[in-house]
């Protein structure tokens, strides 16, 4: 399941999440990544809040606000918290990355190729209506359902280098991520972080060393972790890890009876 992978990717970067919660000497290829420091964020919220209006029949922007509401202290951006404040259905033309790090259902869900960019519109365009935004939640849930239906990791390259090519983007999926190591700078938008979180996952052998990667850059880690966790799983057939205890550990039941749905 794309989503499980998603969620234990934002909650295993939550800890590192901003550039001064990560040690400048982390041991990343043998760090702990699950701990006492995790925590769910605003990415686990808005990932389940997709499934529900899915699964429910329920508009994308009701069902932000409502679980949002519910869970008003995980890390949602200033736009965002503005949004929920509201009432009204304006979209702000964000193309900030929790446009992205919220679709791995819709690939995991719909089974073509066409209902899956539908989706994801809707799932983007009704809070992230920026063009960046909108191509950021495509691309993530085209890459997860690409990895669900058997896609080799260079038919997946080669999908991400046309929505991202280098010479129009500073962090394309055509840039590794040794060199990333020395150049990537905290990047919150949808285009500074979908090609990244995707070059961690094409130069994986599993889910656990896709989340070494995220976690080797100075990165929006828990989101990183979350827009690629949901690819990384559907690729490698599972996270290696005990799902169940962990996401009973760290979701409230509310959250984990969705998941669960």
């Amino acid at each position: 399941m794309a989503i499980i992978g998603s969620i234990l990717g934002d909650i295993a970067g939550s800890q590192y999440e901003f550039p001064i919660t990560r040690p400048t000497r982390l041991d990343w290829r043998y760090c702990n990544l699950f701990t006492d420091r995790c925590k769910f964020t605003d990415d686990t919220v808005m990932t389940l809040a997709v499934k529900f209006a899915i699964k429910n029949n329920k508009s994308f922007g009701e069902v932000y606000r409502n679980l949002g509401r519910k869970y008003q202290e995980v890390g949602y951006g200033e736009k965002f918290r503005d949004w929920l404040s509201r009432d009204d259905d304006k979209a702000y033309y964000s193309f900030g990355n929790g446009a992205a790090m919220r679709c791995s259902y819709i690939g995991e869900y719909f089974d073509s190729e066409n209902e899956v960019e539908e989706w994801a519109i809707k799932s983007a365009e009704c809070t992230h209506n920026h063009p960046e935004g909108i191509k950021g939640a495509i691309t993530t849930a085209m890459c997860v359902y690409m990895a669900r239906t058997g896609a080799t990791k260079d038919e997946i390259f080669q999908y991400v280098k046309l929505q991202y090519p280098l010479e129009n983007y500073k962090y394309s999926i055509e840039r590794q991520i040794a060199d990333y190591r020395n150049s990537y700078h905290w990047n919150a938008s949808c285009q500074g972080s979908v090609p990244a979180a995707i070059r961690c996952f094409l130069e994986s052998d599993c889910y656990e060393s896709f989340l070494r990667n995220v976690f080797s850059l100075r990165c929006d880690m828990d989101t990183l972790c979350a827009i690629g966790g949901g690819i990384a799983e559907e690729f490698y057939n599972g996270t290696g890890f005990d799902n169940e205890n962990l996401l009973k550990k760290y979701l409230d039941n509310y959250l984990y009876k969705i998941v669960l749905e």
